[in-house]
């Protein structure tokens, strides 16, 4: 299956990028709009854990009926020798009430368009529920999640705005939440830095790409 390059949020190895649905044609909390991309050492320390985190501002309301998109593959690059290309992909794709996981592997095409690497599956894991347990799964020394979680971003947007239009110098300690009581749809992915080559920097970034 060949997709198409949708959207791109752009992250270091913590954290660069947020992006709540600013984009035209993301708008509507569609699923191919990554709100942020994540990457931390896991609780164990010989692990990496990429999140991407998709559908921002939903409501709880909306939450419930909020899905993962079958024709949107999720795609993490990451890029271990610096020349800002990726070397390895992990790629997820929804298929009924699971998501199922591909990689960390060499990508068949750099760029704008993708082929799910099948040969190189790693897993999956069914879909969590909105205000359910979380559902995890375990695979080849990896860890997996997908679904519905609490928006993590902090970012006060109205006194942004205060400094934009020059009525505030700076922000308060503490601010206001802007995201506070929205959900996004997560991916969380969890692999062991042996599976990602032996450089000690990363660069990664998150795409999600529609099928063509």
């Amino acid at each position: 299956m060949i997709l198409g390059l949708s959207l791109v949020a752009v992250s270091g190895l913590i954290l660069v990028a947020a992006d709540h649905i600013d984009a035209p044609l993301t708008a509507s909390g569609s699923a191919i709009d990554i709100t942020d991309v994540y990457a931390f050492q896991g609780q164990n320390t010989s692990n990496l854990v990429f999140a991407v985190n998709t559908q921002g501002l939903l409501s709880p309301g909306a939450t419930a009926a909020a899905k993962f998109d079958e024709n949107v593959m999720i795609e993490i690059n990451i890029d271990n020798n610096g020349d800002n290309v990726e070397d390895l992909v992990i790629q997820a794709i929804k298929r009924d009430d699971k998501m199922y996981f591909f990689g960390p592997v060499a990508p068949g095409t750099t760029g704008t368009t993708s082929t799910i690497k099948t040969a190189a599956a790693s897993g999956s894991v069914a879909i969590s529920s909105y205000g359910t347990a979380a559902l995890t799964a375990e695979k080849n020394g990896m860890k997996f999640f997908a679904g519905p979680r609490d928006d993590p971003f902090f970012f006060d947007l109205g006194q942004f705005r205060a400094i934009l239009a020059g009525t505030a110098t700076g922000f308060k300690s503490p601010g206001v939440d802007t995201f506070a009581g929205t959900n996004v749809m997560s991916l969380i992915v969890e692999v062991p830095k042996a599976m990602l080559g032996t450089s000690s920097t990363l660069n990664v970034w998150a795409e999600t790409k529609k099928k063509q």
